[in-house]
């Protein structure tokens, strides 16, 4: 991906992990292990963070007029924010609406029902869900999904987010080994150009996904709805990036002040329409804690 080179600013405050991840063993032969994160930088656990996946801005204003954005999620076809810590939103387990023709022709990589239909996510009736099952899939998948990882490093992003984590759980064609296993080839190859990388939601597997897949910090959907985000912040502590919508809040007759005072919520809490438009648009929304 051709970007420019977008350094983050000194005054961006970042916190360094030790290299102390764990190394866990392949699920499969063939499967390389994750590497140490030695002198990968975790997002910082203070000031504004914003979840820009449907449009980019680059100011916020909260009521006082426009302030900077410190912690900011955006897809890895957008730039990173200059003086932010830019995380890039890559879907890893599942394809995006725009690449189905690139996707198509390796249908092999793709899942498959009983019938050898292909599985489309019903909740994204324009996403197919990829297919970890077999070492030779994994490594075709890497093959297309690295390097956009590669990329996101290039554009300046400091971290990149693997969506769709928890295919695993929804689909039962898929094999929770090799999703694993995928998922801890994303690891290294993040690890590898130099980027931190998030957990996305999978709140079932945050102690395994942190300890032996080697995730570095979180990015959760929801937690405050679905009372989970002690399973995340006991584990990754305030490295945690958490957002919340409005519709799944009024389904279980919360407000948003509510999972503000939730003792365990992250540090860095948002509300966000949920197709995250741009600001300006009639849609959008926004609220912090």
């Amino acid at each position: 991906m051709n970007r420019t080179m977008i350094l983050a600013g000194a005054a961006v405050a970042m916190t360094a992990v030790s290299a102390c991840a764990s190394t866990p063993q392949s699920s499969e032969q063939g499967d390389e292990p994750v590497p140490a994160a030695a002198d990968i930088v975790l997002p910082p656990t203070s000031g504004v963070f914003d979840y820009q996946l449907g449009g980019a801005y680059d100011e916020l204003d909260l009521g006082d007029g426009p302030v900077g954005i410190d912690v900011v999620v955006r897809d890895s076809t957008a730039e990173p924010l200059a003086g932010a810590y830019s995380v890039c939103y890559v879907n890893g387990f599942q394809t995006q609406p725009d690449d189905a023709e690139l996707w198509s022709e390796h249908e092999d990589l793709l899942l498959h029902d009983a019938d050898g239909e292909l599985v489309i996510d019903p909740e994204w009736p324009d996403e197919f869900v990829l297919d970890p099952g077999t070492s030779g899939q994994r490594d075709g998948i890497v093959d297309i999904i690295g390097p956009v990882i590669d990329g996101c490093a290039a554009g300046g992003f400091d971290a990149v987010e693997i969506d769709n984590l928890d295919t695993w759980t929804r689909f039962d064609e898929i094999d929770a080994e090799g999703a694993h296993a995928l998922a801890a080839a994303y690891v290294a190859r993040a690890h590898d150009a130099g980027m931190a990388i998030a957990q996305k939601n999978a709140a079932e597997i945050t102690e395994f996904a942190h300890d032996d897949l080697g995730f570095d910090f979180a990015v959760t959907e929801e937690c405050g709805v679905w009372q989970e985000c002690a399973s995340y912040t006991d584990v990754y502590g305030d490295h945690v990036l958490q957002i919340e919508y409005p519709g799944a809040l009024e389904e279980e007759g919360m407000t948003f002040d509510e999972v503000c005072e939730l003792p365990d919520r992250a540090p860095l809490t948002i509300l966000r329409d949920l197709d995250l438009v741009a600001a300006g648009d009639d849609d959008y929304a926004y609220r912090a804690c």
